[in-house]
């Protein structure tokens, strides 16, 4: 028994905020900003909540899969800025799209990394044949916990949501997901406020996302190396037998970096950060979604789906489409 993708879905809030845009709040500018991350515009949403923007993205991969709502049978909904402490955002969704079949639904945090934690864990939940018909979700509402007056983070982060359906099949589908973490370094990558630790700066509308951008960045470029290395090996495969990378989409300098790792050249990267920004949790189904509907993406070839994000995270899905 596999698991297969048999859906994709996207959806971006309308507003879009400009390099140019943010030149009027703090002092930066598009070339800057540009030249270090590769970004050119971010969405960002106007009072819609991250389930409302999962449901939208939902949708649309329900309908390319073929399936109803009453189809899925698990939820996994991977995001750091659920719409309530609970219920979960998986819960919210299932409520939103009607589902009442009484599946499974659950949310997974692990910030930039999540979509492939959720691909990882809905994975195993079709292979053990606990569930046939899965949503597997990337959601975020970022800009709700970004410091607009900080110019180091505020250029980096936007809102989307991206889905796949994945079903059950005899067919090879998810080749293997390999997921990791390190604790020690959560200094460099964080919110500075939660429900038990430093509550009262979240209660006043303090708690912001803090970054040291130059750790991070080399960190992420030596462990998305290694987890390349790390999943080549576990499927005995070269790296020309990759046909698309599919990767988090945090700055442009990282995803050239691992593309170089790979011997791929740019054609078959999937880059979508210049006008999405980085939407974490969101990022790699909204890049995949893009490339599977417009067409570059086709049956049967092989995908590395990778990212990295705060705790730190780390993680990668072999496909083949």
């Amino acid at each position: 028994m596999f698991s297969k993708i048999i859906g994709t879905g996207g959806y971006l809030p309308e507003k879009v905020l400009s390099n140019h845009d943010l030149e009027k709040m703090v002092d930066t500018s598009h070339q800057w900003i540009v030249e270090r991350t590769g970004i050119h515009q971010r969405h960002i949403t106007e009072g819609q909540t991250t389930s409302e923007l999962a449901e939208k993205a939902a949708r649309q991969a329900l309908e390319m899969a073929n399936k109803t709502p009453d189809d899925i049978d698990l939820i996994i909904f991977a995001t750091t800025t659920p719409d309530l402490v609970f219920p979960s955002s998986a819960c919210l969704l299932q409520r939103r799209l009607g589902i009442k079949n009484g599946g499974a639904a659950f949310d997974i945090q692990a910030v930039c990394t999540g979509f492939v934690y959720a691909l990882a864990t809905a994975d195993k939940f079709i292979r053990s044949g606990s569930s046939k018909c899965a949503l597997v979700v990337g959601a975020e509402t970022l800009s709700n916990i970004v410091d607009w007056s900080d110019r180091s983070t505020c250029i980096l982060f936007g809102d989307g949501a991206g889905v796949v359906v994945l079903e059950a099949t005899d067919e090879p589908g998810i080749l293997s997901t390999h997921i990791h973490a390190d604790g020690s370094y959560e200094d460099l990558l964080k919110v500075n406020a939660g429900i038990s630790q430093d509550y009262q700066r979240l209660k006043e509308g303090e708690a912001f996302i803090q970054m040291k951008g130059n750790e991070v960045f080399k960190v992420a470029v030596n462990t998305l190396g290694r987890i390349v290395d790390e999943t080549l090996a576990a499927n005995n495969m070269q790296r020309d037998d990759i046909d698309w990378l599919v990767p988090h989409q945090a700055n442009i300098r990282i995803i050239n970096a691992t593309a170089k790792k790979l011997k791929l050249p740019t054609e078959n990267v999937v880059v979508t950060v210049d006008q999405h920004g980085n939407t974490s949790g969101a990022s790699i189904p909204l890049a995949l979604d893009t490339a599977v509907r417009d067409g570059r993406i086709k049956k049967g070839e092989t995908l590395l789906l990778e990212g990295f994000g705060g705790g730190f995270t780390w993680g990668s899905a072999l496909i083949r489409f």
